[in-house]
């Protein structure tokens, strides 16, 4: 019996499907699909559950933080890092007059098309900050930063938690993370 499996985690199977076709079918006849739920098995999350600590740690402590931007720059992708330390660093400024220059910069050196820092974000989301530009708040860099932090949870910090530096850093603290 052929399998499929769908993004939403389902297995569709496909009963007497060689049998069907060779077989013309009637108005009444219909196809016998059975929908079976299944559920999602992550390794990903399972590994950092089970062997080591969540990205939150890490960025609440300075030497988990120092190594991993460490550990991105070797990977050519310490941008990630960069715009999510400036967003934090935005939300805490005070002075309005100042919060229009800084997420203009912020632009320029992550999000604009042309920046040298890029980050990885959807157009619409790009778009939608470039607009809010014109007035920012505290808040314009929100669905960007979310964004970035999702994919430095799934993507690079597994890979920091593996790689040697952690294992270096976690083994000579007095306090692991």
């Amino acid at each position: 019996m052929p399998k499929m499996v769908s993004p939403k985690s389902r297995i569709y199977e496909f009963k007497d499907l060689l049998r069907k076709e060779r077989q013309p079918k009637t108005k009444k006849q219909k196809n016998n699909i059975r929908c079976v739920s299944i559920q999602k098995n992550t390794e990903d999350s399972h590994d950092q559950q089970d062997h080591g600590p969540k990205l939150a740690d890490l960025l609440e402590n300075r030497d988990y933080l120092d190594a991993f931007h460490s550990f991105l720059q070797s990977e050519f992708s310490e941008e990630n890092i960069e715009f999510w330390l400036a967003c934090r660093e935005y939300k805490r400024m005070t002075s309005s007059g100042k919060l229009s220059n800084k997420a203009a910069d912020i632009y320029k050196e992550f999000l604009h098309p042309m920046a040298q820092k890029e980050v990885n974000i959807d157009h619409h989301t790009r778009e939608k900050i470039k607009r809010s530009l014109v007035k920012p708040d505290l808040t314009c860099f929100d669905e960007a930063e979310m964004h970035i932090y999702r994919l430095m949870e799934k993507d690079s910090c597994p890979r920091f938690l593996k790689s040697e530096a952690y294992q270096n850093l976690r083994n000579s603290t007095r306090n692991p993370v």
